[in-house]
């Protein structure tokens, strides 16, 4: 029931900022905006629109860049990065995905794995390398959309 009070906003307004800012300082958690857009309840949340929108248009560019040429991966990360700023559940994302990237940074530098790799790499090559000599034998030089049926 509302009685007109502006009593009952004000107090849920500090509870906000005291559980935000109990997170940030326990786990890092919660918005990064400055003080006087938090205090507002409509600047923060035209901030928050604004971050997501943001946030999604440099995702969207990364998953664009995917199949083209460009760092998509560190693109998208950007953009989630960008949300971090702002949403509890980005910062969560990012935390787990930082955490995973380490562990196969760890899991990589082991001997036994690398040397894996190299083997699986170079097969890999050796298959591709031998696929290319059997076009170029057949064909040329000619590119595939230009080679009549034979």
């Amino acid at each position: 029931m509302n009685t007109g009070s502006d009593e009952r906003a004000e107090v849920a307004v500090a509870s906000d900022e005291t559980q935000t800012g109990g997170a940030r300082n326990e786990q890092g958690l919660g918005s990064k905006a400055p003080e006087f857009i938090k205090a507002r309840r409509v600047l923060h949340l035209s901030w928050q629109v604004g971050i997501f929108i943001i946030g999604l248009a440099v995702v969207v560019l990364g998953i664009i860049m995917l199949p083209l040429p460009g760092p998509g991966w560190v693109v998208i990360f950007g953009g989630m990065a960008i949300w971090a700023t702002e949403f509890v559940w980005a910062q969560l994302v990012l935390r787990w995905t930082k955490r995973k990237v380490t562990e196969a940074a760890q899991r990589a530098l082991d001997p036994k794995v690398r040397r894996r790799n190299i083997i699986l790499t170079s097969i890999g090559l050796v298959i591709v390398a031998a696929i290319v000599g059997v076009y170029l034998y057949k064909f040329g030089f000619e590119m595939p959309w230009n080679i009549k049926d034979q």
